[in-house]
């Protein structure tokens, strides 16, 4: 999901600031999601209005319909080069100096805790590192996570999200509780809890604006990322799969501190060995205020497929955050409450992220 980039993200959203889910719609969305796009993108194009309002709308790509990975990875790698050369055509027509890069790196703590229709409770802190690169039309971004999961193995992350992953809510035989083993998505849950740590999925997120917000219009961006399974899936961390996805993000002003937020999109999820997942279809729609010049804050209904039959679609209430301390440093923080037994019974996060 994204949330906001300017004064946050979708606080991304996420972008997918990544805060709880997001980027990873831990913003996940935007970052999530490091900050909600409506904001960000006014001062983007006011920062290149000059550079390039005689230039014309050369190289810009558009991939055709490859399958799973090459899709995904044809919309980041197309936001990168176009906006290269944007930057590249701009400076050599106006004769100035090429813009320096911007670059967003944020860094986020969240925390959640829900039984997911199982008889015992998970618990999961999520702490990851995003490396976002902006450009004229878009953004490329790079999300790196520590993970530490209490818990059976009937849950994990995916995509940065906690997800029930078993499709039965309690062991099926006397499997011994060991931490680090026995805990394969396909596996049933150990007889107790253990608590695996370490390096989770990273994520590849592109980003590329294909209409820019009018009086009527809402800003559209599309988006596409690609799940690499780096997280130890025998230790419950992940899938151990990869997983692709793209979506859509709608922005609207709606006066001068309101902004409408609807976000949809469809991730196509791996199965892992002795599994059978559903493939992945969410949404959120929400309504952010810029409370002072300073702070933005944000609600959002959110909408998950389950990927298992045995458990409810994940549907919660989530809000967000953004303080603008300065022009370099954003500090954000989430709120989760779980609708569903597919959802975290509650979660929270904070963060924090520089600009250079």
């Amino acid at each position: 999901m994204r949330k906001r980039n300017g004064a946050n993200g979708k606080v991304n959203r996420v972008w997918w600031v990544l805060v709880y889910r997001s980027p990873c719609k831990y913003v996940h969305r935007p970052p999530t999601g490091d900050g909600r796009a409506a904001e960000e993108r006014r001062r983007q194009v006011n920062q290149y209005a000059k550079i390039s309002k005689d230039i014309p709308a050369l190289y810009r790509r558009h991939t055709t319909s490859l399958i799973r990975h090459g899709i995904l990875l044809g919309i980041v790698l197309t936001v990168l080069a176009t906006g290269t050369a944007n930057w590249a055509v701009a400076a050599e027509a106006e004769q100035e100096p090429q813009p320096a890069p911007q670059w967003r790196i944020s860094s986020t703590v969240n925390y959640s805790s829900g039984s997911y229709g199982t008889d015992s409770r998970t618990n999961i802190l999520y702490a990851p590192v995003t490396v976002r690169r902006m450009f004229r039309d878009g953004d490329v971004s790079l999300t790196i996570p520590i993970v530490s999961i209490s818990g059976t193995g009937a849950v994990r992350l995916v995509g940065g999200t906690p997800t029930r992953t078993s499709t039965t809510a309690s062991p099926t035989g006397a499997v011994a509780a060991v931490s680090g083993s026995n805990k394969g998505p396909g596996s049933s849950p150990l007889s107790s809890s253990t608590t695996d740590s370490g390096l989770g999925d990273m994520i590849l997120r592109g980003r590329y604006y294909l209409i820019e917000e009018s009086t009527i219009l809402p800003l559209v961006a599309i988006t596409g990322r690609i799940k690499l399974p780096t997280a130890d899936a025998d230790r419950g961390l992940g899938t151990g799969e990869f997983d692709e996805g793209a979506g859509v993000e709608l922005t609207k002003s709606l006066g001068e501190r309101w902004l409408a937020y609807l976000d949809g999109g469809y991730n196509i999820i791996g199965d892992a060995p002795g599994t059978n997942f559903n493939n992945q279809w969410w949404y959120d729609i929400g309504v952010g205020y810029d409370v002072t010049d300073h702070l933005h804050m944000s609600l959002f209904y959110e909408e998950y497929r389950a990927l298992v039959n045995t458990v409810s679609n994940a549907r919660d209430l989530l809000a967000l955050s953004n303080y603008i301390v300065n022009d370099s440093v954003h500090l954000t923080g989430s709120l989760l409450v779980g609708l569903s037994n597919g959802a975290p019974n509650y979660g929270m996060g904070f963060g924090v992220r520089f600009r250079f």
